[in-house]
């Protein structure tokens, strides 16, 4: 395991608890003290995974996530803040983060959310074909009929994974869990806002692709003859 992560944290204390923590478990850890640095060398050489905290001098953490979203979509982001309110883990959620910690946290914890998002971001197969979409898991697109969808970075998320488990219905609770990377099930709303948009640039006013399975889930449900 060797793993980079960058942490960009400007409380000193955090910084070494968050630092030893990583390297006891195998990571390469470089820390920043703030996010307009770390931008920059994320765009220049991206890490395998980066810590933000909201709260920073110059740039705060969203305004950071959202400029790396810009041109990297990929990479996995955890937010560590000690803002712990519902509608702060929405928008550090909605900015482009894989998975929203609050302060005071527990190591164990955190070093198991890392693992969690860097498996995440390991892919089964480079290319996923269906009638009439192609994923490129190399270079995150998702394109219908041959043009490319332009898709926030979780609804690349969402789509990917019910491409990816079209087999079976997948459970709100899941999808809560996977994608948004914690217990969200308190207020759910962004999920149902993500598959309007997702059904909206599919054209997919009458379920052809995403499927409503009532009080349960979702389901990914192309058929060979699916046209617009």
């Amino acid at each position: 395991m060797n793993e980079s992560i960058y942490v960009v944290e400007d409380d000193e204390n955090i910084q070494e608890i968050v630092k030893l923590s990583l390297e006891s478990n195998g990571y390469q850890v470089k820390l920043y003290d703030n996010a307009i640095d770390a931008v920059i060398d994320i765009k220049e050489s991206a890490p395998d995974l980066a810590i933000f905290d909201v709260m920073l001098p110059q740039m705060d953490g969203i305004t950071a996530i959202k400029k790396i979203r810009e041109t990297n979509t990929y990479m996995p982001i955890l937010i560590l803040s000690a803002k712990d309110t519902e509608i702060d883990k929405i928008h550090g959620l909605d900015s482009g983060c894989d998975d929203y910690m609050t302060k005071p946290f527990g190591v164990l914890e955190l070093c198991a959310r890392v693992r969690t998002l860097l498996r995440r971001v390991q892919p089964k197969n480079k290319m996923i074909r269906t009638p009439s979409l192609m994923i490129d898991k190399s270079l995150h697109t998702i394109k219908h009929h041959g043009q490319v969808l332009d898709l926030t970075h979780k609804e690349y998320q969402l789509l990917l994974y019910l491409i990816e488990n079209r087999e079976r219905v997948v459970e709100r609770e899941e999808l809560l869990n996977n994608i948004w990377g914690y217990d969200f099930m308190g207020e759910s709303r962004a999920l149902d806002v993500h598959i309007r948009s997702l059904r909206k640039k599919l054209n997919d006013d009458g379920e052809k692709y995403i499927k409503t399975i009532r009080s349960v889930g979702y389901r990914f449900v192309e058929r060979e003859d699916t046209h617009d």
